[in-house]
């Protein structure tokens, strides 16, 4: 089963690289992003994309520009997520066949990420928007807009955000953040998967 979970591996290095991958795909988690403001962001996504051998979806968290996009292609990643709604960024991202996932916050950058071509709108920071925000912006959005929840939300938020409309998540420190070991990422992740399995009832 496709799950829209995105992990958010920030400050992950190139030696974790590897068997964070196998550890998040045996636990049913099959987007990974490292933030480029990593250490060595791009030997790490190599080890990854390599380990993975098309069992995930790879790519990069924190692409502010258009020459990160080109570099992110040659290389083979297959996701772009942002901070920021940034179009020239998002039609690079389209343009080399990856998927975008830009942050919005607003409803404005909302249509005018989906204008550019987004393929999904990433809430950050979820939290701050709340619930009552991302309804209202829900109400406009067209009703096949892939929307990610970001930032502050966890597991036990899942279901709350799902009877909102919310279709996926993005999960950062709740799964991964330096000095955690495999094993910690495994059980953190196995246990985020079952939190989303059981609010989006197996879908």
């Amino acid at each position: 089963m496709s799950r829209n979970i995105i992990a958010i591996l920030r400050g992950l290095r190139p030696d974790e690289a590897r068997p964070m991958t196998d550890a998040l795909i045996a636990a049913g988690i099959t987007k990974i992003e490292v933030p480029l403001n990593s250490p060595q962001p791009y030997d790490s996504i190599a080890a990854m994309l390599d380990q993975a051998k098309g069992r995930a979806t790879v790519g990069a968290g924190t692409v502010l520009d258009t020459g990160a996009v080109a570099q992110l292609s040659a290389m083979g990643a297959q996701m772009v997520v942002s901070p920021d709604c940034n179009p020239d960024v998002i039609r690079a991202t389209k343009a080399a066949g990856l998927l975008s996932y830009p942050g919005v916050f607003t409803a404005s950058e909302c249509f005018s990420a989906l204008r550019a071509g987004a393929d999904g709108l990433k809430f950050f920071p979820a939290f701050k928007l709340g619930l009552d925000g991302f309804s209202a912006l829900k109400a406009v959005l067209p009703m096949d807009a892939e929307t990610y929840a970001v930032g502050g939300v966890g597991p036990d938020d899942f279901s709350a955000w799902q009877r909102a409309g919310i279709t996926g998540f993005g999960m950062g420190s709740s799964l991964y953040k330096p000095g955690r070991s495999v094993e910690d990422v495994a059980r953190l992740t196995a246990e985020t998967v079952a939190a989303y399995d059981e609010a989006f009832d197996g879908r």
